[in-house]
């Protein structure tokens, strides 16, 4: 397929969809704690960072971390938890009345891109401690995950049925995933395009390598 038209860059900007503010300050304290944490996990590791390296990041005592989290390892599961369920928010709304499958596709790949960018170092931290969740804090985030892979197979295969094209969805989906996911690597806003724009070009690369694939007879 080309290049999307002005008018599908706009509607991909109309569907831009912002996170619900905090409604108490309990949450509030709770989403800046999450951000020190991000930091200090990115830039310690997990298993190199402790309780006291994020009570000097974020100025809050021990007993007052305690407060919101029993543990290192629940403070690591809220942020996946929250990076996860905010991609998968954002997604539902942004394409809820958008018909077109490709238009859906292009909308997938610049909410996963938009957030990426936006969230580096959270994108590190889920990258890299991926497997250290255990005690059922993994199982709820890896259910999250799933959720998004299937709403992918979902569109690749509305895409499939619409344009008559055959393609493996597994296949296509995961290398999908293999063009996005390490964009927080390489991204460098000194020289690389926006996400809107990376985005652009990447639905355009993808949809051309799909929409090549042996049309049904």
């Amino acid at each position: 397929m080309g290049s999307p038209s002005t008018a599908r860059r706009m509607s991909a900007r109309r569907h831009r969809a912002a996170p619900p503010p905090p409604e108490t300050r309990y949450d509030r304290r709770l989403a800046e704690i999450l951000t020190y944490a991000t930091d200090v996990f990115c830039k310690k590791g997990y298993e190199g960072a402790s309780m006291r390296d994020l009570s000097r990041e974020s100025g809050m005592s021990l007993a007052g971390l305690y407060y919101y989290f029993e543990s290192k390892e629940r403070l690591l599961y809220l942020i996946q938890k929250h990076t996860f369920a905010t991609i998968v928010q954002r997604l539902k709304t942004r394409i809820d009345g958008v018909a077109d499958p490709e238009e859906r596709i292009r909308l997938f790949i610049l909410n996963h891109l938009e957030y990426f960018l936006a969230n580096q170092a959270a994108m590190k931290v889920l990258s890299h401690e991926d497997e250290v969740l255990k005690n059922g804090f993994g199982a709820e985030v890896a259910a999250i995950k799933r959720e998004y892979y299937r709403i992918c197979v979902g569109l690749l295969d509305e895409l499939k049925a619409e344009r008559g094209v055959q393609f493996t969805t597994r296949l296509a989906v995961l290398s999908l995933f293999g063009m996005m996911n390490w964009i927080y690597t390489w991204h460098n806003p000194l020289v690389d395009a926006d996400a809107a724009s990376i985005a652009g070009e990447m639905g355009d690369m993808f949809l051309r390598g799909v929409m090549a694939s042996k049309t049904r007879k």
